[in-house]
């Protein structure tokens, strides 16, 4: 519960901390050396789409940064959280008419089905869709017709260097596990320590209440974790407590357990321990090299989470930049718990619970989404001085603005105006044509040239 409470807490008061002094409303910014001013506007009404993991928080997340753009909003909420999400737009939408905010600014769907969802990210007043959910969704919303900015799914591996501080490393990657039992997209969900480190790493999350699964319930979770179609993810397990998941998967551990660690070889299809998991449990892999190491984050990311996340717990500044020169991950975070550390919240990193993962993860977007993401901006420029000049002469009507001296003034270095004409002078510079530069062939060449080439010169030429 204080997990969720403080979730909250960030998607309102730590956010508004961030947005207060935000200009997202009329003149932006102004170059004067340029001569540009720039104007923002908002999209309109923007669709947003709620999901069950992080359901009030993100629904709190989506109505301000909306209305920071002076844009309404109308929320369709996951149907297994509706009720809580419905009620926390009731909430937001009395806050914003206190505030002084028009009547209907956020609005809620009373009966959200898949439907009802469609129809509202193809509804003609839509301007944008805000798209948080699983990639069906995601899709459904950039299938519609309509602007969205949608957000992947996060498989975030946390690579531990022979450099890191292990007890700091441990510390943060359990932090996320216990955050909410790691429902927010950006949870480390393996860890990947170089073999010179990886039983004081072992160590200190066994010190630290992880407990390091047996082979028998490594295969326990397996089976336990895995969908009832036989592929996917169990839903049951979603945000549930390492005690919890155990009981669901046949074993027993501590009721003080903070976290369930499989130490692990496979990754990709036959090995569900790799997926996304949302919840406390880590696969555990060892590398024999940094470069093996890039290679299983690697390999981790590509499998489910690629743009998303990558945790990297070191001291050496050339490892951090060559692995983050390689890897695809557009967050990035440098001995930093993921959950706290993408979002916002334990770095400087845009306040956010919409992360987009790029062009790799099927997203228009890579950054943070926030306010500035739901405006549009226009753009009012000036005319370059001396780019623009008379066509004829003042004093004899003669035609005086060369094709050199249109080059000149476009890039305002004022050069002096030729007195050629315009039609003069591109006849005097224009390239030869190939009749005129260019020998012709004989036929003998040409039917040559088509017997190499072994081509039947069947049109006569």
């Amino acid at each position: 519960m204080e997990s969720k409470v403080i979730k909250n807490l960030f998607c309102s008061e730590y956010l508004w901390d961030y947005l207060k002094d935000l200009k997202t409303v009329g003149v932006l910014k102004r170059d004067k050396e340029k001569k540009v001013i720039e104007i923002g506007v908002p999209k309109g009404i923007v669709a947003s789409i709620i999901p069950t993991t992080n359901p009030t928080s993100t629904a709190l997340f989506k109505s301000i940064i909306s209305i920071k753009g002076r844009n309404t909003t109308v929320i369709s909420p996951h149907p297994r959280a509706k009720k809580c999400i419905q009620r926390a737009a009731q909430i937001m939408h009395q806050a914003a008419v206190d505030a002084g905010a028009p009547e209907g600014c956020i609005g809620c769907l009373s009966y959200p089905t898949l439907e009802a969802t469609h129809e509202l990210m193809k509804h003609k007043y839509t301007s944008v869709i805000l798209a948080t959910g699983g990639s069906g969704l995601v899709k459904a919303a950039y299938s519609s017709g309509k602007p969205a900015l949608g957000v992947g799914p996060g498989n975030a591996p946390a690579y531990i260097d022979p450099s890191a501080d292990i007890l700091h490393a441990v510390s943060a990657i359990l932090m996320s596990q216990t955050f909410d039992w790691g429902t927010i997209c950006s949870t480390e969900q393996s860890i990947v320590a170089h073999r010179i480190v990886a039983p004081r790493v072992l160590k200190e999350l066994a010190r630290q209440k992880a407990y390091i699964c047996s082979p028998e319930e490594i295969r326990l979770l397996e089976k336990g974790i895995v969908g009832s179609a036989g592929h996917g993810l169990n839903a049951e397990i979603v945000g549930k407590s390492p005690v919890f998941i155990a009981n669901l998967c046949g074993f027993q551990v501590p009721e003080d357990t903070t976290a369930l660690v499989a130490p692990y070889s496979g990754i990709g299809r036959g090995y569900p321990l790799s997926m996304e998991k949302l919840s406390p449990i880590l696969a555990f892999y060892e590398c024999d090299s940094l470069e093996d190491g890039m290679d299983k984050c690697r390999r981790l990311l590509e499998y489910g989470g690629t743009g998303h996340t990558l945790a990297i717990h070191a001291q050496d500044e050339d490892v951090i930049l060559e692995m983050s020169m390689a890897l695809p991950a557009y967050r990035i975070v440098i001995n930093s718990p993921t959950v706290q550390g993408a979002i916002g919240y334990a770095t400087n990193l845009v306040p956010s619970m919409s992360l987009g993962c790029g062009a790799p993860g099927n997203n228009i977007i890579a950054q943070n989404i926030n306010a500035l993401d739901l405006i549009d901006i226009k753009r009012v420029a000036w005319v370059k001085e001396g780019f623009v000049k008379p066509l004829v002469s003042q004093e004899d009507g003669q035609s005086f603005l060369s094709r050199e001296s249109y080059v000149h003034s476009s890039h305002g270095t004022g050069a002096s105006v030729s007195q050629t004409s315009p039609i003069q002078d591109v006849a005097l510079s224009r390239p030869k044509s190939p009749k005129e530069s260019l020998s012709p062939l004989s036929e003998k060449e040409i039917e040559s040239i088509l017997k190499k080439a072994n081509l039947k010169n069947k049109d006569g030429y």
